[in-house]
């Protein structure tokens, strides 16, 4: 009863207090159940938004472990249709991989970008359910870029937050940036199957997706890459280091780095991707100065890797739009095209639009092709 009337007083935008973060020695609930909800922070609350609120709830994390994660969900303004508001699971790009860099606790790293990005859905009638992604202000560590893990945080803060709140519907599509982009494709490809009958899934938006990047990252070692790059692309590799390292301990990633490649892994445990990437370039790192040995040396280094970031290349059974910039530089642009061509060759529901923008712009330029591609959706 006492989480019932909070969830109905955040819905209708009143204060209530919050509740305690579970520990690690709690039980998680189960996959999909509210365990409680919070007031969202202003910091965390995108300005067209006619009420918020954070949840927490049941979802599973590397190798199917229970676990609890957290989620925002975000109300247009005025009364919901008849049916309930349709539902956009916002799978959020890469904003760290601490707690304090969870989404529904500081919102987003581009602020202006996303917010306007998110208002324009909301403007649009779609209520807003955007995962935090497990170990991302909960407890536990967060899986950098598993997409599995991911697909399975998001379907299942789309299932506890449409039984939580009458006003949302069933019917949702997921829609996602760079690290979320290939959130919503692992999403896309599992979503009927993981939401069951309860939920009635319509399709994906992906914009930034990163594609085959496993092609490049098996060569990671001494001296490759021998040059500094992007503070961004910088901090993207090292929290995937320690994502591995937390999917995969018996890997001993550990193992592979000099005492400088361990000590910036464990400061990108904790910073958020803008001030991370600014002490990086700070500090003039050059990833393969923090390596003692090659990825390669890894057994099946390049299967590894692909099992854990490679990109589902069948099984689509709803339609999936790709929006990237021809400019991007975060994420290798060339491998997301080809990734656009290889389900179009399998005769997968895809549509692919390109923007003469950068990876972080391309989001907003992509609204023009995605909102009536989702609006179609749910005709």
């Amino acid at each position: 009863m006492r989480r019932f009337l909070a969830a109905t007083a955040v819905a209708a935008g009143c204060a209530v207090t919050p509740f305690v973060v579970p520990t690690a020695a709690q039980a998680a609930p189960a996959t999909g159940v509210v365990e409680s909800v919070e007031p969202l922070a202003a910091i965390a609350t995108p300005p067209a938004a006619g009420a918020g609120a954070r949840l927490l709830y049941g979802s599973t994390t590397v190798g199917d472990a229970p676990t609890t994660a957290s989620a925002a969900v975000y109300f247009p303004q005025g009364k919901p249709p008849a049916g309930g508001w349709p539902v956009i699971a916002w799978a959020h790009g890469t904003v760290g991989i601490g707690d304090d860099c969870a989404y529904s606790i500081a919102g987003p790293g581009a602020r202006e970008r996303d917010w306007a990005y998110l208002g324009a859905w909301l403007d649009q009638g779609y209520a807003i359910v955007a995962a935090d992604y497990a170990g991302l202000g909960t407890p536990g560590e967060h899986p950098y870029l598993d997409g599995m893990v991911e697909a399975h945080n998001i379907v299942d803060a789309v299932r506890a937050a449409t039984a939580e709140y009458p006003s949302l519907s069933g019917k949702w599509v997921v829609v996602g940036q760079s690290q979320g982009g290939a959130a919503a494709v692992f999403t896309a490809r599992h979503a009927t199957e993981l939401g069951g009958p309860d939920l009635d899934y319509r399709g994906a938006v992906g914009t930034g997706v990163p594609a085959y990047i496993e092609d490049a990252l098996q060569f990671l070692g001494p001296n490759v890459p021998p040059i500094e790059l992007g503070p961004h692309l910088s901090a993207y590799v090292l929290y995937l280091l320690a994502g591995l390292e937390t999917a995969h301990p018996e890997l001993g990633i550990e193992t592979l780095l000099t005492d400088t490649g361990r000590d910036w892994v464990e400061r990108g445990r904790s910073a958020c991707l803008e001030d991370f990437g600014n002490e990086l370039s700070a500090n003039n790192v050059v990833l393969g100065t923090l390596f003692a040995r090659p990825l390669s040396s890894l057994p099946d280094a390049h299967g590894m890797l692909a099992s854990y970031l490679g990109l589902p290349e069948s099984g689509y059974d709803r339609p999936l739009f790709l929006g990237h910039g021809l400019r991007d530089t975060d994420v290798l642009t060339p491998q997301t095209l080809r990734f656009a061509a290889t389900l179009m060759a399998r005769g997968e529901p895809v549509t692919l639009k390109v923007y003469n923008e950068d990876h972080s712009s391309a989001v907003n330029a992509s609204l023009v092709d995605s909102i009536p591609f989702v609006r179609a959706l749910f005709d």
